[in-house]
């Protein structure tokens, strides 16, 4: 049956954001927000009452929570200065705008530095009474996750200096980088002729199943890395200072302590993930020997990992990738399918590549009160359809925790790619269903393996090469182009094994990577595979199930990504990754006895 649905808007819808001259809505903006924030701390910064008294406090934090859910430091204007310069990174004048809105919504911030802050301090009997009292059910987990980083804060003033430097220590450090690859066009072959095309699209052509489109988007690739490699060297030192001087300041004993942090999970949590994946390399060993054996080839080049195997059937426009998302979600779950089908028929997805739009895909949400948007770079490739249903995941993740207040809304990264990885596996399954030609079934196992391998063994082994890369730094001080080139490759050979080679300018891919910039973010791309397959075996043993996981989608940081897996009755430890990476070998077997009964090794 095809989607009756409408993807005529193909490009943000701003509308609710703001309308009419944007300077004007800017200034409108700003002295709104001023003024509530202003009120707020006239009121509370010398009434320490709320740190005494339940009632006091339960007046606070429902004052704090309203300024938080409707304007926070930056606003409607924030958020869209913020999407736009993803648009056009090359728009100097959005980034001008958005630069000054930045200072603006810092130095709001730092007016509000004192509350979060005296909150963290509490006494630890005050806390206890704060977390007992039923008044302050609602936020409870709220003060939960101030109090366990409070020990790592410092005073008021040392935070707004920490505040004030984020900018220019780290921030614009990284967005030179990502803008200066945004303005990369190069001459590649695109199959019949050579053609000029930006950095986003020659990215995604090396995938191409003609060797000549991908061996000349590689050649292409690799220069233009090669020519920002000594920036990107000096960015990614600078920033490692910036964290090592952050880290020791707060006292935390490990790099990615501040990330398990903020991610309210515990180390046991990443390290047992780490220890399961990194035994386990054998898995993605095997999947790059058959991919090999299936091209012929002794080896994949490094560019060549990702190649697209076999006939997948055709080209996907959006028309057809939407309703194709949509039909599968929707038959899985109808709420889940109400939410993909606004979505996309209210102008919330900016749908195709352009110059100076930064790569990939995301999705955002701002503000409780503010639409989701989508970014895609549709190129109507195959891969661009599983994309689509992964940031669609991340939506419904969103729209649901609006059902949270705003001091609970939005998603630990340690679960934050559950959702994505949910929908992209509902969309898989429908998919393969319906495909009854052997040969292309294998070509979408080889296709989905790609990706899961990706997610789990690639991303694990990015996150060994980020604890490297600080460990490195803090002992010799500074990292040549060279040590971090070797870093790099030594760890992504861990998961790729003897099957593909390490050639030359494969050295410095860690340039563009985006995620090591965000520091051990990585990992939840790993925990977010194993967790959604676990979660789908549940639903086809339970349709019942289903409820414990559109509850969990909706929980946002109203409990501990722990507590709300052990609602569903799931216990994440070493076996249960043991278990989710079982499922994942199972998959590459199955690979290797359907390419060796259709003759193809």
């Amino acid at each position: 049956m095809i989607a009756k649905i409408d993807t005529s808007k193909v490009e943000w819808d701003f509308s609710p954001l703001f309308k009419g001259d944007l300077d004007e809505a800017i200034e409108k903006d700003k002295k709104i927000i001023r003024e509530k924030v202003s009120n707020f701390v006239s009121k509370w910064k010398k009434d320490n009452r709320y740190l005494k008294d339940v009632l006091v406090l339960k007046e606070a934090l429902d004052e704090y929570e309203d300024l938080m859910k409707n304007y926070e430091t930056s606003g409607n204007i924030g958020y869209y200065l913020g999407l736009m310069e993803e648009k056009d990174e090359a728009d100097e004048k959005i980034k001008s705008r958005s630069n000054l809105v930045t200072d603006f919504s810092l130095e709001l911030s730092n007016e509000l530095e004192f509350f979060d802050l005296n909150l963290s301090k509490i006494p630890k009997e005050k806390q206890k009474e704060f977390l007992s009292s039923n008044e302050l059910k609602e936020y409870r987990h709220y003060l939960e996750r101030l109090f366990s980083i409070g020990k790592h804060l410092l005073s008021e003033d040392e935070e707004k200096i920490m505040n004030l430097k984020s900018g220019s220590a780290y921030g614009m450090w990284v967005k030179m980088v990502s803008e200066a690859f945004s303005k990369e066009e190069a001459e590649v072959f695109t199959g019949e002729k050579n053609e000029y095309k930006n950095f986003s699209v020659i990215t995604s052509f090396m995938n191409n199943s003609n060797k000549e489109v991908r061996d000349s988007c590689a050649k292409a690739f690799n220069n233009i890395l090669k020519k920002h490699l000594d920036i990107a060297t000096a960015e990614i030192n600078a920033i490692l200072q910036d964290k090592k001087v952050n880290d020791s300041l707060r006292g935390y004993s490990r790099p990615d302590e501040s990330r398990i942090l903020s991610d309210d999970i515990d180390e046991e949590f990443v390290d047992s993930l780490m220890l399961s994946v990194s035994k386990r390399m054998n898995i993605s060993n095997r999947f790059y020997e058959l991919k090999a054996k299936l091209f012929g080839l002794k080896k994949l080049a490094y560019h060549e990992r990702n190649i697209v195997y076999g006939d997948i059937g055709k080209k996907f426009s959006y028309d057809e990738s939407a309703k194709i998302v949509y039909d599968s979600i929707n038959n899985f779950n109808s709420e889940f399918g109400k939410i993909v089908k606004k979505l996309i028929e209210g102008g919330n997805i900016d749908v195709y590549p352009s110059k100076g739009k930064r790569g990939g895909a995301f999705c955002s949400s701002g503000l409780k009160i503010h639409p989701t948007y989508v970014l895609l770079n549709h190129t109507n490739e195959f891969s661009d359809v599983e994309t689509m249903a992964h940031e669609l995941g991340h939506a419904i993740n969103h729209e649901l925790i609006k059902e949270q207040n705003s001091l609970n809304f939005g998603v630990p990264m340690a679960t934050a790619e559950v959702a994505s990885n949910f929908a992209e596996n509902i969309f898989f399954e429908d998919f393969l269903g319906k495909v009854k030609n052997e040969e292309e079934k294998l070509a979408i196992l080889i296709f989905k393996l790609n990706g899961d391998i990706s997610s789990v063994m690639r991303q694990i082994s990015c996150y060994m090469f980020e604890l490297a890369l600080h460990g490195e730094f803090r002992k010799k001080g500074y990292l040549s182009k060279e040590d971090i080139g070797k870093l790099f490759q030594e760890n992504m050979k861990r998961y790729i094994g003897d099957f593909v080679s390490l050639d030359e300018g494969s050295q410095n891919w860690w340039t563009y990577w985006s995620h090591i910039r965000t520091f051990f973010y990585v990992y939840s791309y790993a925990s977010g595979v194993l967790i959604a397959k676990m979660m789908i075996a549940k639903v086809k043993e339970d349709p019942n199930f289903m409820k414990n996981i559109r509850d969990f989608f909706s929980d946002g940081r109203s409990v501990s990504p722990r507590e709300s897996f052990k609602k569903m009755g799931l216990e994440i430890n070493k076996e249960f990754w043991d278990a989710g990476l079982d499922e994942l070998e199972k998959s590459v077997d199955d690979a290797w006895k359907l390419a060796r009964k259709l003759g193809k090794i």
